[in-house]
C-alpha cells in the first residue's frame, strides 16, 4: 500500500455538505441568469436588420405554387433559394427527388472549425395549383397568410437568414454547415428519404427547419408513419335478383376497417385511422373488389411492428365467407424518439432563447418529417426552428411576423453554440 493510501479521510457533515451544495447550485444558477441577459449583441442586431428582407423572400415563395407534384412550381422556388445561398459562397450540389418531381439541393458552406451540422427544410406544400393565385402573400393583424407560409417556406427563409447573420458577424468557428432542401417532403421524402440519410450520417447534429409551434415551441419527439392497406376479393352478383350468389367486398371491407381500427392503443399514442374507403360500381350489383387505407401513427418503431402483426392476425376473422383479404403495412418515415441528446439541444436552446427574454414550450407531434429520417440513422436532432405559425396545411395558414427576428437569432445562435460543443 502507497503512502497516498495510508492518509486519513476526512467527511464532511451531512448539513455543511447540503448548504455547500446549495451555495454552489445558486452560483450556477445567477450565472446563468446573468449570461441569459447578455445577448450575442451582434447576432441579435442583425436580426433586426434582416426581417423585413426576410419577409420580402417569403412573400416571393408563398406566390409560387409549390405543391408536391408542380415540378415547375418547386423549380422556381429552387431557384430562388439557390441564388440564395449562392450568395454566402456555397458549394451547390442537386439530386432528383425520382420518383416524384422536383430536384433536391445540397449547399454546403466550409468554415475554419471541426463540427459539422446539418439543417433541414422543404419547399413543396400541400396546396393545389392555383392557390397562390387566389389568396397570395399579405400580412393582416401581426400576421402574414399564404400557401406555405409557414410550412415550410418560412422554414426555408429562416435557414437562408440565419446563414447570412453568420456571415454578416464573421463566425466560422463551424467545420462545415449543410442545408438540405428537399422537395417532396409532403408526400413522405419517397425521392429524398436516402439522399437525407447518407448525407445526415456524415454529420455530428442536424436542426429541421418545421414549423415554429403556435406556442412558440420547438419538437422534440415525433411519431413515425406508416399506410395500412386493405384489399379485398369477392364475386360480383345481381345485388336485386341474386345476392346469395355474391361475395360483397365492400361488406367485408367495412367489416375490417371496424375491427383493424382497434389496433390502435392510445395508451402508447398508437393511432390507426382509415380515412379512404373504395368500392365503386353500380347500385344493383354486388361489388366484387373493394379497398381501404389508414393513417397509422406510432411513438416506436416497436408499436408499428406490433400493429402489423395485428393488422394480418385480426384481418383472418372474416365477415363474408369466401372473400380473400390482404392486409399490408407500408411504412413511411420513422419515429423521433425523445433521446438525452436532444435533450442536451433542448437545454441549449432555452438557454440561448433566454439570452433576449424568450421562453420556448417544447413538444412532441403526431406528424412526421424529415428530423425522423436523421434520427432513424442515430444522429442527435432537433425540430421546429422555423418561423413560428398555425393553421398548417389550411387555408387560413399563417406566420407571426413578430417571431421572425426572435427565431432567427436562436437558429443562428444555435449554428454557433453547436460550432464549439
Amino acid at each position: 500500500m502507497t503512502l497516498l493510501h495510508k492518509r486519513h479521510h476526512f467527511t464532511t457533515p451531512a448539513p455543511l455538505r447540503a448548504a455547500c451544495q446549495s451555495a454552489v447550485l445558486a452560483c450556477v444558477l445567477f450565472a446563468g441568469a446573468a449570461m441569459a441577459q447578455k445577448p450575442h449583441q451582434g447576432a441579435l442586431d442583425a436580426a433586426t436588420q434582416q426581417k423585413e428582407e426576410a419577409l420580402k423572400l417569403l412573400e416571393q415563395m408563398v406566390n409560387i405554387d409549390s405543391g408536391s407534384a408542380n415540378t415547375e412550381g418547386l423549380d422556381k422556388v429552387r431557384e430562388i433559394v439557390v441564388a440564395e445561398l449562392r450568395k454566402l459562397d456555397a458549394r451547390i450540389e442537386t439530386f432528383p427527388a425520382e420518383p416524384h418531381p422536383g430536384t433536391n439541393v445540397v449547399a454546403t458552406i466550409t468554415g475554419q472549425g471541426k463540427k459539422k451540422i446539418l439543417i433541414l427544410a422543404h419547399i413543396d406544400t400541400v396546396f393545389k395549383d392555383g392557390t397562390a393565385a387566389a389568396k397570395p402573400f399579405y400580412i393582416k393583424d401581426g400576421r402574414a397568410y399564404g400557401p406555405g407560409v409557414m410550412d415550410n417556406k418560412g422554414g426555408v427563409v429562416a435557414g437562408l437568414q440565419a446563414l447570412k447573420i453568420l456571415q454578416k458577424i464573421g463566425f466560422k468557428d463551424y467545420g462545415q454547415i449543410t442545408f438540405l432542401i428537399d422537395t417532396n417532403e409532403e408526400v413522405g421524402s419517397m425521392g429524398t428519404s436516402a439522399l437525407i440519410e447518407r448525407i445526415a450520417k456524415q454529420h455530428d447534429v442536424a436542426l429541421n427547419l418545421e414549423p415554429g409551434r403556435p406556442a412558440d415551441g420547438l419538437v422534440v419527439e415525433r411519431k413515425g408513419s406508416a399506410t395500412a392497406l386493405i384489399e379485398v376479393k369477392g364475386l360480383a352478383s345481381h345485388a336485386g335478383v341474386a345476392p346469395e350468389a355474391g361475395r360483397n367486398a365492400a361488406m367485408e371491407v367495412a367489416h375490417q376497417v371496424l375491427q383493424l381500427a382497434k389496433t390502435g392503443d392510445a395508451a402508447k399514442k398508437t393511432t390507426v385511422n382509415f380515412t379512404v374507403l373504395n368500392a365503386n360500381g353500380p347500385t344493383n350489383v354486388i361489388p366484387a373488389t373493394a379497398s381501404a387505407k389508414a393513417d397509422v401513427r406510432a411513438a416506436t418503431p416497436e408499436e408499428l411492428d406490433r400493429v402489423e402483426k395485428d393488422l394480418v392476425r385480426i384481418s383472418q376473422n372474416k365477415l363474408i365467407p369466401e372473400t380473400e383479404v390482404r392486409v399490408r403495412l407500408v411504412r413511411g418515415l420513422p419515429p423521433m424518439p425523445r433521446s438525452p441528446a436532444s435533450d442536451k439541444l433542448v437545454a441549449m436552446a432555452e438557454g440561448i432563447y433566454a439570452e433576449i427574454g424568450k421562453k420556448l414550450t417544447i413538444e412532441s407531434s403526431g406528424g412526421a418529417a424529415d428530423a425522423s429520417l436523421v434520427a432513424g440513422v442515430g444522429v442527435p436532432v432537433l425540430d421546429g426552428f422555423g418561423i413560428v405559425g398555425g393553421g398548417i396545411h389550411t387555408p387560413d395558414e399563417y406566420a407571426e411576423v413578430e417571431s421572425v427576428v426572435p427565431r432567427l437569432y436562436l437558429l443562428s445562435r444555435m449554428l454557433m453554440d453547436l460550432s464549439a460543443n
